[in-house]
């Protein structure tokens, strides 16, 4: 066996190469702070190129151990771990070993750190749909808790009606209602208009100019009037809602009104709650109108129709229960918005950012579970046959 001496100083390396294959390591010297000197640093090249190899570390010619010495041992011991090389340690004393075991529990060695295996893909994956799965599931129970205390104060409002805000809710009806309606209209006639001309031209190949009354008249009072007016409200008067009540969060109104007694819920989110459902079915008549309004025009304008053929052919083929339909769906709509609206604004955190995040996502959630409500309606009615 060949001896080759890294180093002359007190703090000695010597490395062998095996007949059978392995390496043997010898530390020789004193191993402290003073006695470690640069010169062992060759030891770092013979490290890294020993891999999958058995290798026999005799410590027994050390003779004096301090901690820095035991920490550049960890190092290196470590590094042919990372190596998958097999270690086998000889001559270690119990200070050797006292001293391995303290600095173990209370340091952790860079190299430890660095070929730590970072979680892979899929494990961050499955992490991510983890939290979100449980956020969404905590979101839901917290949304269910809302609803259920709402429901509890407005019964208990509708056996003592005389605690029921009215004025209040009138006021909201105002808001919510009436200095809607420019909005609305606006956005009626171009539902009415668009729907006009994409029907008429497909009807103009056929010469059935006339069945453009059922499309416009149908579609307007039964789907579209309903559901683009509830997108609409939620975006304006839903988003309002939550901004509102997030200021009265922010500002500690909240929190003063559960101090003196005055339960939030009653005060705030029932006038809100019944005022959309009262103002929504009444913007819903109101962009049935100008929805049909628009559609007729654009049927004089585009297919020469006239305004007396159109009105006796709508009221031939208009049934009732198609505006009936769609006037019972507002409330629904109206219910949510103004539901998850509140609950939003009851979430608002202690700074103006989180005002922006809960309105926002009020609005998302509203217009979605607007547009799966409706599914639902459609479904339903459908398979009732009306």
């Amino acid at each position: 066996m060949q001896l080759n001496s890294l180093t002359k100083h007190h703090a000695n390396i010597e490395v062998a190469q095996n007949s059978d294959g392995t390496v043997t390591l010898t530390s020789v010297g004193d191993w402290t702070e003073d006695s470690i000197h640069s010169d062992i640093r060759p030891l770092d090249n013979i490290v890294a190129e020993l891999h999958n190899t058995n290798v026999l570390w005799d410590m027994s010619a050390v003779s004096e151990v301090d901690s820095a010495g035991v920490m550049l041992f960890i190092n290196y011991h470590d590094q042919l771990l990372t190596n998958n090389c097999a270690v086998s340690l000889i001559g270690i004393t119990d200070k050797h070993k006292r001293l391995n075991t303290i600095l173990r529990r209370h340091n952790v060695s860079k190299t430890t750190e660095k070929n730590t295996p970072q979680p892979q893909y899929f494990t961050s994956l499955f992490q991510s749909v983890g939290k979100a799965t449980v956020s969404f599931i905590t979101e839901i129970i917290l949304f269910l808790s809302f609803l259920g205390e709402s429901t509890l104060v407005f019964l208990r409002s509708l056996i003592h009606p005389s605690s029921i805000r009215y004025g209040a809710i009138v006021n909201n009806i105002g808001k919510a209602g009436v200095q809607a309606l420019p909005i609305i209209a606006l956005t009626s006639f171009l539902i009415g208009v668009v729907i006009t001309y994409q029907g008429a031209v497909q009807l103009e190949k056929f010469g059935a100019n006339i069945f453009i009354v059922e499309m416009i008249s149908i579609s307007v009072t039964r789907e579209l009037a309903p559901l683009i007016t509830a997108i609409v409200v939620a975006g304006r008067t839903g988003s309002s809602y939550t901004a509102q009540l997030g200021v009265m969060k922010i500002t500690e109104e909240i929190d003063a009104m559960r101090t003196m007694g005055f339960d939030p819920h009653h005060f705030l989110v029932i006038p809100r709650v019944l005022a959309l459902m009262i103002a929504l079915p009444l913007l819903v008549f109101f962009a049935d109108i100008i929805g049909i309004a628009a559609g007729m025009l654009i049927s004089k304008l585009h297919l020469q129709l006239s305004f007396s053929e159109f009105i006796h052919r709508l009221q031939n083929v208009l049934e009732v229960k198609h505006v009936w339909i769609g006037l019972i769906k507002a409330p629904f709509f109206a219910a949510l918005i103004a539901t998850v609206s509140c609950f939003r604004g009851f979430q608002v955190e202690l700074n103006t950012e989180s005002i922006g995040r809960y309105t926002t996502t009020s609005v998302v959630n509203s217009i979605f579970l607007v547009i799966a409500c409706d599914a639902i309606f459609s479904v339903v009615l459908t398979e009732l046959g009306i």
